[in-house]
């Protein structure tokens, strides 16, 4: 018999053995979890929800490392170049997964073909809110407000490019105010400026300003989802205040370098997927206003789901930055 022939009677014999080796993947050091924002906001908190959970799963510690800057893109450009063996990975945003390659165009490091999907972590609402001193207690009285002082209040956000920033842009499109946008380098910045009264208006993620509302520090006017949030059931939506098109819901979910085997991408879908199904893990983003991910039947998400649904997000909002006229200095 001729290496060759035997060679192709044993082939399928090795599959099986094969396969094995590709799915007994596991990581052989800690694992980064890339955010691209300061500590205290969104993307960073839902990181560290999921942290200790996954680090017991795949059997090594998984470290949140914050690379704030550029609208998520400085974090999201370390990924996309880095070493692809699921090693690093990134807390993806709305704004680095999708606003910010229309709104950076040329300047943008990164392409979505560049990252892979791996799970859809959570949704969340964003909330419109007010300084307490602000004559304000709805959103069409902010909107009014705003018509009798063009130009001389301040709508804040945790960067340029974020859902935050292009929330205040769907605002300013919906009902022909001027506001002026002051982006900061995370939520926490921001927060700390409209609390001392500095900035009047503020548009953020409902986990990392839910505390400050439900504390009475800043005034909620509206949410952006479609349907009001359980956990702060008295704010009504933007469409209850009669602007439905300011409509915005943020979402988190990890991305690995396109260039990640899939079998690993497959092994850290699992574990992921594994702990967004523990109720205590769950009732934690419930508990900040977090959404499941429905991708598939069932509910949770797969990287191929997960890829689609960035797809259609990125064209979504590449529409809205084109519309708002939204760009980055510099």
């Amino acid at each position: 018999m001729t290496l060759s022939r035997r060679a192709a009677l044993l082939a399928p014999l090795a599959l099986p053995a094969v396969a094995a080796a590709q799915a007994a993947w596991s990581p052989s050091r800690p694992i980064r979890l890339i955010v691209g924002f300061t500590p205290a906001g969104t993307t960073d908190i839902a990181a560290r929800i999921i942290t200790e959970g996954l680090s017991q799963r795949l059997g090594q510690q998984v470290i949140v490392e914050n690379r704030p800057g550029a609208g998520g893109n400085i974090g999201g450009d370390l990924v996309a170049k880095g070493e692809p063996d699921g090693h690093t990975l990134l807390m993806q945003t709305i704004s680095g997964g999708a606003i910010n390659y229309q709104l950076y165009g040329q300047r943008m490091p990164y392409r979505p073909e560049e990252l892979a999907g791996v799970s859809l972590v959570t949704r969340v609402p964003n909330a419109i809110f007010v300084n307490p001193q602000v004559q304000a207690r709805t959103l069409m009285e902010l909107v009014e407000l705003a018509r009798r002082n063009p130009g001389r209040m301040n709508i804040g956000s945790s960067g340029v490019g974020t859902s935050l920033h292009m929330t205040g842009e769907l605002l300013k499109l919906a009902t022909g105010i001027d506001l002026t946008h002051v982006p900061f380098r995370g939520a926490g910045p921001m927060m700390q400026e409209i609390i001392a009264g500095r900035i009047e208006v503020g548009v953020d993620n409902l986990p990392s300003v839910i505390g400050h509302l439900r504390e009475g520090r800043l005034r909620p006017l509206a949410v952006t989802t479609p349907t009001r949030t359980p956990a702060m059931p008295d704010v009504p939506t933007t469409a209850e205040a009669g602007l439905p098109a300011v409509e915005a819901t943020a979402w988190f979910g990890v991305q690995v370098s396109s260039r990640t085997p899939r079998n690993i991408i497959a092994r850290l879908n699992q574990e992921i997927e594994a702990v967004l199904a523990d109720p205590a893990v769950w009732r934690r983003f419930e508990e900040l206003g977090g959404m499941r991910a429905e991708l598939v039947p069932g509910g949770g998400s797969t990287p191929e789901s997960f890829d689609r649904f960035v797809a259609a997000e990125v064209a979504k909002w590449t529409e809205v930055v084109r519309r708002s006229g939204a760009t980055v200095k510099g």
